[in-house]
């Protein structure tokens, strides 16, 4: 029996791409956790928290969608560290001026609009650096390594999410946060001077073959079906963090559960438990020797989780964040659903294939709030309205699980035509 070496495991590609996730986790999650105490500082009423928030929520996820493509084409064209570097450059930045925004001059409106436009600016940035990193980690590790190494980068860079709660809470000043999280990134860009380009990219880039061509991924219908069900696998994750986990303050309300819950904490206990289920699930992928039976397994686990948080009577804060950390192990599956995005493409498109279907899953939050508040608006009770919200993503995320081509072990040197 052949004796398997884990030592690429630390090499300094998968180490960075790490740390790089980390801080792109912090960042994104930072204005969930920040958002009340933010907007309540700047002056707006409590009344204005939710909608002005869920506005900044929207465009910053509408960041993500546009920077996705961005990047995506980027890493095709120029290479997987030209992503690394643009896009932590201008997050970072964008997450210090939002720490300055207490002393932005100005009315609500103004700052309404300073808030959305940073948020969309970083949305952009933070786009960015999980589809690189993977494409980068997938392309250097042995193949029989993949999942674990995949598994590697997202479950130590969610821990991120935990680490800006606690950043929160110590530094007693939500703008201080934000100046943690760019510091950080501009840190860590000293780091990434030491990491090389995929070989695999450099032998594409020398050769004629189109490379980042994002609407190519229409022009097939065969690459448009692998595209659509990578998106859907995703679904499931961010209806569990953007549905309840970020609105938990509703919820709590919903539930009467005394005390309510408080959106950074349900954040925190979430992405506790995505952290330990994403380095779970590429151990379970690996053991089985199976991405598909992997996320299946963990899919279904994260909905008996979601459907006893909705219906199960529960009455204490305690237990609302214990479901928030099993759905959050559950959704720990989000390791395996962007390898698989990676392997589904050639190397001329895998980048812009791999950063652009964990954007689009992070932009599916907008249709999914603005679907769980339309219903809310026919009188649908806060608790059936995410019901029917969540029966869609994971309808949606099973069909595309079973259905696509399985990937594991696959050889990634090859090109789409």
């Amino acid at each position: 029996m052949e004796k398997i070496s884990y030592k690429p495991l630390f090499s300094l590609p998968v180490i960075v791409a790490a740390l790089g996730y980390f801080v792109d986790i912090y960042d994104l999650l930072l204005f969930g956790i920040v958002r009340e105490p933010s907007l309540l500082g700047l002056g707006f009423s409590a009344a204005e928290v939710d909608s002005v928030g869920g506005t900044i929520i929207n465009w910053q996820m509408g960041g993500l969608l546009l920077g996705g493509i961005l990047w995506g084409v980027l890493g095709d064209k120029r290479g997987r560290l030209s992503v690394l570097f643009g896009s932590i450059i201008l997050y970072s930045a964008a997450n210090i001026v939002c720490g300055l925004l207490p002393y932005f001059p100005g009315d609500k409106e103004t700052l309404t609009y300073s808030y959305v436009g940073l948020r969309f600016i970083a949305g952009i940035g933070l786009a960015g650096e999980l589809g690189a990193g993977i494409t980068l980690v997938s392309e250097v590790l042995p193949k029989n390594l993949r999942a674990l190494g995949t598994s590697l980068v997202a479950g130590f860079g969610l821990s991120g999410a935990v680490v800006a709660n606690f950043t929160v809470k110590l530094a007693g000043d939500w703008s201080i946060a934000y100046f943690i999280g760019g510091g950080m990134g501009i840190g860590l860009l000293l780091l990434r001077f030491g990491v090389i380009e995929s070989g695999m990219f450099k032998a594409v880039s020398h050769s004629s073959v189109s490379r980042g061509n994002f609407f190519s991924l229409f022009a097939n219908w065969d690459r448009l079906k692998r595209y659509l069900k990578c998106i859907g696998i995703g679904l499931p994750t961010w209806f569990c963090i953007g549905i309840l986990a970020m609105l938990g303050n509703q919820f709590g309300k919903a539930l009467g559960i005394p005390g309510g819950i408080k959106a950074g904490d349900a954040i925190m206990w979430g992405y506790i438990g995505i952290s330990a289920g994403d380095l779970f699930s590429g151990v379970l992928s690996h053991i089985l020797k199976s991405r598909k039976k992997a996320i299946l397994w963990m899919m279904a686990f994260t909905l008996i989780s979601v459907v006893w948080l909705l219906y199960g009577g529960i009455k204490t804060q305690g237990m609302y964040y214990f479901l928030c950390c099993w759905f959050g192990f559950g959704t720990g599956y989000w390791a395996m659903f962007v390898t698989v995005g990676a392997e589904q493409f050639g190397t001329n498109i895998r980048s812009t294939a791999a950063t652009t279907i964990p954007n689009m899953v992070r932009g599916m939050v907008i249709p999914m709030t603005l679907g769980f508040g339309y219903l809310q608006d026919w009188d649908v009770s806060v608790v059936n309205a995410a019901a029917i919200v969540g029966l869609l993503a994971f309808g949606i995320g099973i069909y595309s699980t079973a259905t696509i081509a399985e990937t594991h072990d696959k050889d990634l040197d090859f090109v789409e035509e």
